[in-house]
C-alpha cells in the first residue's frame, strides 16, 4: 500500500499564489511519475501537472506557465506551486503517483478556492 500526504490547500484571492505538496510512503519500490489532478464541482478530474523521476514534465493546457511543478526523489515528495491563480482554477487538487509496476494510487484531495 502506498500512502499520500497532501498539504497547502487553502483560500486566495485571484492573482495569489499557493504551494501544494504531497508526500508518499509505504510500499514503494519505485515511483514513476508523480503529480497533480484537480475537479472541480461537475466537471470531469483533469492533468493539472506531473513529473517522472527523470525531471520530465507534463501540464494541462490551462497551466499556461503559472504552475511550476518540482519533485525530491529521495524524499518521494511532489510540489506544485501555482501563481497568478484564477477563480477558474478553483477545485480539488489530488496528488497521484504512479508506480513503474503501473499501480497507481490517488491522495485524498486537497481543496483551493480562489476568490474574485
Amino acid at each position: 500500500q502506498v500512502q499520500l500526504e497532501e498539504s497547502g490547500g487553502g483560500l486566495v484571492q485571484a492573482g495569489g499564489s499557493l504551494r501544494l505538496s504531497c508526500a508518499a510512503s509505504g510500499s514503494i519500490f519505485s515511483i514513476s511519475r508523480m503529480g497533480w489532478y484537480r475537479q472541480a464541482p461537475g466537471k470531469q478530474r483533469e492533468l493539472v501537472a506531473t513529473i517522472t523521476s527523470g525531471g520530465s514534465r507534463d501540464y494541462g493546457d490551462f497551466v499556461k506557465g503559472r504552475f511550476t511543478i518540482s519533485r525530491d526523489n529521495a524524499k518521494n515528495t511532489v510540489s506544485l506551486r501555482m501563481n497568478s491563480l484564477k477563480p477558474e482554477d478553483t477545485a480539488v487538487y489530488y496528488c497521484y503517483v504512479l508506480l513503474i509496476s503501473t499501480s497507481n494510487y490517488w491522495g485524498q484531495g486537497t481543496q483551493v478556492t480562489v476568490s474574485s
